[in-house]
């Protein structure tokens, strides 16, 4: 099981092994294909060779009033 933030709901959710399609090993990491809850073909790619993630990101300091 691991999060997702799917490319076309634009949802974060989690990834149950059933909703894996397949699995392959490449040069740049493992490549991970599933399918989101909302149907949408998805790809993830993990492992020790894969690209870093993109920091999650911050809330914005509120205004002063």
């Amino acid at each position: 099981m691991f999060a997702h933030t799917c490319s076309a709901c634009h949802r974060r959710e989690l990834i149950f092994p059933s909703q894996v399609t397949g699995m392959e090993t490449t040069a740049h990491g493992i490549v991970v294909h599933f399918t989101c809850w909302c149907d949408a073909e998805q790809e993830m790619v993990t492992g020790i060779n894969a690209p870093a993630a993109p920091a999650a990101p911050t809330a914005a300091p509120a205004a002063a009033a």
